[in-house]
């Protein structure tokens, strides 16, 4: 845990502050936000929606029964440690085609999703090479293939989690929201 720990504090002290404030600024002018991964990605992006739903603002889940149209001046946040997840970047390239703003977090800005994105935060930089780009993350989950000591893009998602909780904190700043507030809009039927 130390090791992890020292690695995600190395990671935090390389994301762009000016990079994080965009993210924000486009967060806080959003009609509509909507997050998307796809799997321990796609549970950082769930876990990012209902804090932004504690926050007050209309956040949603893609994929979910529920979740409406997505339409110009919405913007879909993207967790994506690769930024080339097959199924993710086809739905990458569908919002920003029907007007929506792209927002991606992810270890590869140089990537399909990196390519039509209007803000992103890097997270990590360096992840295992892997030959296929176009099925990289089925290949990663089917196989187990990983070289370091937190395998399967571990440190992008734990980093990504608590930079997620970090801009909610800082939203809450910016907004004067206290937790109080978020509390009001916490579940009650459970």
């Amino acid at each position: 845990m130390r090791l992890m720990a020292s690695k995600i504090r190395a990671i935090a002290n390389t994301i762009s502050d000016d990079d994080t404030e965009k993210f924000i600024g486009e967060l806080l002018k959003a009609k509509r936000i909507y997050v998307i991964g796809a799997g321990r990605s796609g549970l950082v992006a769930k876990a990012f929606a209902m804090r932004l739903m504690h926050l007050g603002l209309q956040a949603y889940v893609v994929g979910e029964t529920i979740t409406p149209a997505l339409n110009k001046g919405d913007v879909m946040v993207i967790f994506s440690g690769s930024g080339r997840t097959k199924t993710v970047a086809d739905l990458a390239e569908t919002a920003k085609e029907i007007g929506g703003r792209i927002c991606l977090i992810t270890s590869n800005a140089d990537s399909r999703i990196g390519k039509i994105a209007d803000c992103i935060v890097i997270i990590e930089h360096q992840r295992d090479d892997v030959d296929d780009d176009a099925f990289e993350f089925e290949i990663r989950q089917m196989t187990g293939d990983h070289k370091s000591f937190a395998p399967l893009g571990t440190l992008f998602e734990t980093t990504s989690m608590i930079f997620a909780d970090a801009v909610i904190s800082r939203m809450m700043e910016i907004s004067k929201i206290d937790e109080s507030a978020l509390k009001n809009r916490h579940t009650n039927i459970e």
